[in-house]
């Protein structure tokens, strides 16, 4: 079984990581049911958030007497030190543990640094020296803002976004993480929910040997497919690698990862799936999406403001506005040929 080392952590992570965000989407017991399944399977990483809502809780549940066993990860969108110490402060209370393994910040616009006038890196280097953090990490969708990260000598650890759909600049990343022996843990695996088989995934990051993707897990059925991933790990096969070059081919250019920064919408737009209803249309069952709850979350693009809003959080710098018009334009030829075909 692989084992990914995470840089100079010296953490053994395993073949893969579970991602929790999705936990705060169903019931306590079954999520207890699941994290310990995904444990006795195979899977000793688990990567959660203080914004996960009710997340670190399960996880603290779930793990309750067998904290030598697992490697927590959670992290922090404080922007101030007394801020985030208080969110570490409940970060271990909801978690039942007297320590974070990987504590990272959430996804800011900028690298903090000592000095920056924060005080956020010296308030997580005030909590590794009473030893409530292990190892400091950031998560970020802006590759220069992870860039500057693992340049600076600061982060043991990195979390970016990284799939087959990834370019050239996003693997100059992951090499630069392992010439600087920084751990690279690669969220988004599945592209937002656009790469749909998870052996196709799997398989291609199993390539880089110093990266530890996370999925997302929140169904019985899909932690069932990864744990028979780490139990048989699929082959780069030629069928594998045509379903990649197609994919790759199918999704270039510009797509919403579904990342979620450009939300809440003033307008009420659902923007992750209604920027990206062309790809789902074509790459997953169309009922939902062609309900008259569908279609009335599409027209709502019609209400845009043009207020800016998604567009200046969009972190891979996205017109969203003009995208989301795009797909709304499509979906309606889309509904037009299926009442012309019925």
């Amino acid at each position: 079984m692989r084992d990914i080392r995470l840089g100079r952590t010296g953490i053994h992570a395993g073949p893969t990581g579970f991602g929790a965000l999705p936990l705060q989407r169903i019931p306590v017991a079954d999520a207890v049911r699941l994290l310990r399944r995904a444990l006795e399977g195979g899977i000793a990483y688990f990567d959660t958030a203080r914004g996960y809502t009710d997340s670190e809780r399960k996880l603290g549940l779930a793990f309750a007497g067998m904290r030598d066993r697992v490697v927590l990860a959670t992290k922090s969108h404080a922007r101030t030190g007394d801020a985030f110490r208080r969110d570490l402060a409940e970060s271990l209370a909801q978690l039942g543990t007297d320590h974070i393994d990987v504590h990272q910040f959430h996804n800011p616009s900028s690298c903090p640094k000592p000095g920056d006038g924060s005080g956020l890196y010296e308030a997580m280097l005030e909590a590794r020296e009473q030893g409530r953090v292990r190892f400091i990490g950031i998560t970020n969708h802006r590759l220069a803002v992870a860039r500057e990260a693992v340049e600076s000598g600061l982060y043991d650890t990195v979390q970016f976004p990284f799939s087959y759909l990834s370019d050239e600049k996003d693997e100059a990343l992951v090499a630069l993480c392992a010439e600087r022996d920084v751990g690279f843990i690669a969220m988004k695996a599945l592209a937002g929910g656009l790469i749909t088989r998870s052996d196709a995934a799997f398989a291609s990051l199993g390539r880089f040997g110093n990266v530890l993707p996370i999925w997302g897990i929140q169904r019985e059925a899909e932690l069932d497919e990864f744990l028979a991933h780490i139990a048989a790990p699929p082959a780069r096969t030629p069928a594998l690698e045509e379903v990649v070059r197609r994919d790759r081919e199918d999704l270039s250019g510009e797509f919403c990862r579904a990342c979620g920064y450009c939300l809440p919408c003033p307008a009420g737009i659902e923007i992750p799936t209604a920027a990206r209803m062309v790809r789902l249309l074509r790459r997953a069952p169309t009922e939902r999406f062609v309900s008259a709850e569908g279609q009335a979350m599409m027209r709502r693009i019609a209400e845009c403001t043009e207020c800016g809003h998604c567009r200046e959080h969009c972190p891979y710098g996205l017109d969203t506005p003009e995208l989301l018009k795009r797909n709304l334009a499509a979906y309606e030829a889309f509904l037009e040929e299926s009442r012309a075909r019925s």
